[in-house]
């Protein structure tokens, strides 16, 4: 039965999920229970993009990434694909009415990274960004808002600036390895030779501001999605502080993270301010 293997797939979005990710996997843990299953389900597609063109070096990562766009269209127009990952994803975005765009658009980002890039205009990253993590935002908040179009076009730009604080995120922490191994640089104009003390603050201040902005939405989303989504807010809010603090040229040489015992401090403290109504 086609609902047995949709069980499976979704289980298969779920596993990849805890397995790239503790954080993300802790926040999404804390979402309602059919508000949780799509937000793995969307997670697991991102996540194999991504490695396809992070990880998968001893392969051809564009025959790689024309196959699963390939697999992804017929999933979503079909409904089904052997892809688990695939079978899942195209479930939620028929669910939930996800605009073809913003698929089009995370693709064409994925895309970008197939060619290896040692510098960013301002245009490039900002179209990069919002590709890569704005629409990643706007498609969990689809499923968050269950389908109430008023809600979703009030808290689109708060989403955005998630995604966008989330994806800044991540690109100071993997300064390093995105500079040497990907040979990548996503802020425009900076790489490892050039990032002191200032850049580091400048960078630090855009990312604040964006999680100020983000803060706002968290706010207003429904009971069943606010406490998920402001545990991920607060774990990278925690990943920020900590790299704000990093010397410049500590973060040149290593990969700043926060430690599970931490991470489970984050998890306890916003479980709390949630129960007693202070989120």
């Amino acid at each position: 039965m086609k609902e047995v293997f949709d069980l499976v797939s979704f289980d298969c979005s779920k596993l990849v999920t805890r397995s790239y990710s503790t954080s993300f996997s802790m926040g999404t843990s804390l979402l309602g229970k059919k508000v949780k299953r799509h937000i793995y389900n969307i997670y697991g597609f991102v996540r194999f993009a991504d490695e396809i063109v992070d990880s998968f070096h001893k392969f051809n990562k564009k025959d790689l990434l024309d196959k699963f766009e390939n697999d992804l269209f017929y999933a979503m127009e079909n409904k089904i694909s052997l892809n688990p990952i695939l079978n899942s994803f195209q479930f939620t975005v028929n669910e939930n009415n996800i605009e073809i765009e913003l698929i089009n658009s995370f693709m064409k980002s994925m895309r970008l990274d197939l060619h290896k890039s040692l510098s960013k205009t301002e245009s490039e990253y900002k179209k990069y960004i919002y590709g890569s993590a704005d629409v990643v935002g706007l498609m969990c908040l689809k499923v968050f808002v269950r389908g109430d179009i008023k809600k979703y076009n009030q808290l689109k730009a708060n989403a955005m600036a998630l995604g966008s604080a989330f994806q800044k995120v991540n690109f100071l922490r993997d300064l390093k390895t995105d500079s040497e191994v990907l040979k990548r640089n996503y802020f425009p104009n900076v790489n490892v030779s050039n990032f002191d003390e200032k850049t580091k603050q400048k960078i630090i201040v855009e990312i604040e501001n964006d999680f100020k902005n983000a803060l706002e939405g968290i706010n207003k989303l429904p009971d069943d999605s606010r406490l998920g989504v402001y545990t991920a807010y607060k774990y990278y809010n925690k990943l920020l502080l900590k790299l704000k603090r990093t010397p410049s040229l500590n973060i040149k040489k290593i990969r700043i993270r926060i430690p599970n015992y931490q991470k489970f401090g984050v998890l306890a403290k916003s479980y709390l301010k949630f129960h007693l109504k202070l989120i």
